[in-house]
């Protein structure tokens, strides 16, 4: 019956297809978010697979780090027993800003190993755009939502005179080093900064991420620590391993909310995305908007009949097939441009209202998507589509190809091919048409010849050999292997 339904409606959604009855929404039954089970292959995660407190595409994805070290087995790990932080980027590459609250000793300058606190399942809770888990080391129950470009935090501390919220720029993130940051206390309600997250294998330069914490409540004390040192009290600090803690008196069962947003541009646009997204201090009400937000997307697809697990299972891959590719570009439409020498601020060409006309995306590879994400999302999610297109080609425009799996504003050239022209080319035969299509063909083309995406392959980011264009070419065939010498391998 599940399947039936399933192909009747992919049928009509063929037929039928158009912005307008794509963007509908099922009103009725039970609510799509509630069908979503965030656990599950969470024991096997990659750094970025696992989410739970994030939007769909939403630029932060914040959520619990058991381990913190590399690309696997990484992030949210189901089956090990301390969290170490709650880090607000879970991306292709990309990581950063680990915070913890903690009362009693201070223990944030021994790392996460040291600081880390033990947890159980039977008090955690995981929804779609929420998360809740008590810290028992430290007896504080942390709760986690977000907006698309905001992680928001509250915290329910027992009684204490020694009460923190650390933020750790010492440690490994997933497949990147934090290199280096810069944090200012602005005021007792707010601080601000900078963190530059290293290069790694895939994403050949560092990017920065910008913040602003800010605070419900006032911070008796900021100050931080630096190569192992605690520094009692500051007004700001910089340098290579630091990290920053603010510090407050609690009562018992006092909660203290945190906001905490992001950008890759500057503090002011980080600063921007708060106003703009999360003025106000109502925790509840946000973790009921991204629970409606996820029903609208979710519900782009209405399932009738199956078992309640095979609804679950259905809707549970939804959820991730509208992760893991996520939004990098901040409201106002400004961005990184990374393709060239040194960082470039960019901006987005804006609608007649003033808005951005479309998002920039940080992306994994779309090799193999041609079996799945084409059609699932030029069918059920053109707009989205539309907009990946029109990054995909303002890339092009900065850096001079359209891009395999761009991350922090750059191309990575991880997989072979282009995988790329499959995804326009099938969305444009959709009838999905929004973006310059003569510059799309333009750079579907060079990437297809040498110098271009089919002359790359892996980890490639300075040659353009690999791929084995160049041999197809000149000989029709590509040979196994690729002569050493000849292409300059090691």
């Amino acid at each position: 019956m599940l399947i039936k339904k399933l192909n009747l409606l992919i049928v009509i959604v063929i037929f039928q297809f158009s912005f307008a009855i794509a963007q509908k929404n099922s009103n009725g039954g039970v609510a799509k978010s509630s069908l979503v089970a965030p656990l599950v292959d969470a024991a096997n995660s990659r750094f970025f697979y696992f989410n739970s407190a994030t939007r769909p595409f939403g630029m932060v994805n914040l959520s619990p780090d058991m381990n913190l070290r590399g690309t696997w087995n990484t992030g949210y790990r189901y089956n090990e027993d301390t969290i170490k932080c709650f880090s607000h980027i879970h991306c292709w590459e990309m990581s950063g800003i680990p915070v913890l609250p903690t009362t009693g000793i201070f223990k944030g300058h021994l790392g996460p190993d040291t600081y880390g606190s033990s947890y159980t399942h039977a008090d955690e809770v995981v929804k779609a755009g929420y998360h809740k888990v008590v810290l028992k080391d430290y007896a504080i129950t942390a709760e986690l939502t977000s907006t698309n470009r905001v992680g928001f935090h509250r915290y329910t501390y027992p009684k204490s005179n020694d009460s923190y919220i650390l933020f750790d720029f010492t440690t490994v993130l997933g497949s990147s080093e934090t290199q280096s940051s810069k944090v200012n206390k602005a005021n007792d309600h707010r601080i601000e900064g900078e963190v530059t997250m290293a290069a790694t294998i895939r994403r050949p330069k560092p990017i920065t991420v910008y913040f602003v914490a800010e605070f419900d409540k006032p911070f008796t004390t900021f100050g931080g620590w630096k190569n192992g040192t605690v520094i009692p009290t500051l007004s700001a600090l910089e340098g290579e391993k630091t990290g920053v803690f603010v510090k407050f008196n609690t009562t018992q069962g006092e909660k203290r909310l945190m906001k905490v947003a992001i950008s890759y541009v500057s503090i002011a646009e980080a600063q921007n995305n708060l106003k703009t997204e999360l003025p106000a201090w109502n925790f509840d009400e946000i973790v009921k908007q991204s629970a409606e937000n996820w029903d609208v997307m979710l519900g782009r697809i209405d399932v009738e009949g199956g078992t309640n697990v095979q609804q679950q299972r259905f809707y549970t891959d939804l959820f991730h097939a509208l992760q893991g590719r996520r939004i990098v570009s901040d409201v106002s439409g400004t961005y990184i441009d990374n393709t060239g020498i040194a960082p470039l601020k960019k901006q987005v060409k804006l609608d007649a209202n003033g808005k951005p006309k479309f998002n920039m995306y940080n992306s994994d590879s779309f090799w193999g998507a041609q079996w799945s994400l084409n059609t699932l999302w030029h069918l059920v999610y053109p707009e989205i589509t539309e907009e990946f297109i029109n990054c995909m080609l303002q890339m092009y425009d900065d850096g001079g190809l359209i891009p395999r799996g761009p991350s922090g504003g750059n191309y990575t050239y991880v997989m072979t091919g282009a995988a790329t022209t499959p995804f326009i080319t099938s969305a444009y035969l959709k009838g999905i048409k929004g973006f310059d299509i003569n510059k799309a063909y333009e750079g579907m083309r060079k990437d297809h010849f040498p110098g271009g995406m089919m002359s790359k392959a892996g980890y490639e980011h300075t040659t353009f050999k690999g791929g084995g264009i160049e041999e197809y070419m000149d000989l029709g065939y590509v040979p196994f292997p690729l002569t050493p010498i000849k292409y300059g391998f090691i």
